[in-house]
């Protein structure tokens, strides 16, 4: 892994509990200017100063920690400002911007339990941080993160998962950084040598036996599907199939002239305009890669880009629609119960 995810926050929160330790959980709820973190992002930090999570890199962790401690003391939830406007002159964030932090003393083990229960079960999570605590909140399509009723809404999204067929050097390589990413990530190959060494790492491996049967494999509108087949034979029956998946991206690697033959291929095999259309024309955030490394992390970027903004889609579709009062948080100094 990487660095720290939102459900390993959560996480740092229920294990301090178990060893008796009072937290505070710390939301950016919203931005002045530019900030390196989006609205939504944590930080848990436990009354003997550990914590999980950053906002600015290091830039104000330290204040951070120090105002989450004090505010074991109140026992209520605390919205301070960080940055441009801020009443500690002496942190600025390098941005120039500004945050505000909602402090929450003592979230409920329970409701941070149901969350991650939720989210182990591969299904949208939704707290609801107000001044009252921390609760489980019902998680419905449409819920934005933001203020909602005098409390803070935060949605908690599935985990991205990669579905990749393949052989050879990108199919490891896209395996390693996905999972180096955080992802969950399951390789089908015919490659006895790619899957031995894959499987000796501890991925979820299947052999592709035939080029005519797509084995059974687990996907929904997390996962991320990528044919890494140079060997376009492979793709004839397995790629159709793939496409009739729930996914929220289905790729496949190859010049303009093969995505091209690929598509009268889809075509002429009476694969529905509907479905063709899922397949990615082009597939990376880096045009004309030559090693298997760049490949690799050139659709990793784009699967991960893609990932991000269909869960900001599924969670702030409310807002999107219509902007209201409802999504505004309170000003700095009002009470939680009254956002403007």
């Amino acid at each position: 892994m990487i660095a720290t995810t939102p459900a390993d926050i959560l996480r740092f929160v229920l294990a301090r509990y178990e060893e008796g330790l009072e937290t505070v959980l710390v939301t950016l709820t919203a931005i002045e200017g530019s900030s390196p973190r989006a609205i939504g992002a944590q930080m848990a930090v436990a009354q003997d100063g550990r914590y999980a999570g950053s906002f600015s890199g290091g830039c104000i962790e330290a204040a951070v920690v120090t105002e989450a401690i004090g505010t074991l003391s109140g026992g209520r939830a605390k919205l301070v400002r960080f940055g441009a406007g801020s009443p500690y002159l002496d942190i600025r964030l390098p941005c120039g911007g500004g945050i505000d932090l909602l402090f929450s003393p003592r979230p409920d083990p329970h409701a941070i339990a149901h969350a991650l229960s939720r989210h182990g079960r591969r299904e949208m999570a939704v707290l609801r941080l107000a001044d009252d605590g921390v609760h489980s909140a019902a998680a419905g399509e449409g819920l934005p993160t933001g203020w909602h009723a005098g409390g803070f809404h935060l949605c908690l999204a599935p985990g991205l998962r990669i579905v990749a067929m393949g052989q050879g050097e990108e199919l490891r390589a896209l395996a390693r950084l996905g999972a180096a990413f955080g992802a969950d990530v399951s390789i089908m190959s015919p490659d006895e040598r790619a899957l031995a060494d894959l499987d000796a790492a501890g991925f979820h491996t299947i052999r592709l036996a035939t080029r005519t049967i797509l084995p059974p494999v687990v996907t929904d509108r997390w996962t991320a599907i990528l044919s890494l087949f140079h060997d376009r034979d492979w793709e004839e029956e397995l790629l159709p199939r793939a496409l009739h998946l729930p996914a929220f991206y289905v790729g496949a690697i190859g010049s303009r002239r093969t995505q091209s033959l690929r598509r009268d291929a889809l075509r002429d095999a009476g694969v529905s305009e509907a479905l063709r259309r899922k397949l990615r024309t082009s597939v990376g955030l880096i045009p004309a890669t030559r090693d298997p490394a760049t490949l690799a992390l050139s659709a990793l970027s784009e699967i991960v880009q893609e990932y991000h903004r269909i869960g900001e889609a599924v969670a702030d579709g409310a807002c999107e629609r219509g902007r209201t009062a409802a999504c505004a948080g309170p000003m700095q100094g009002e009470e939680l119960t009254g956002p403007g």
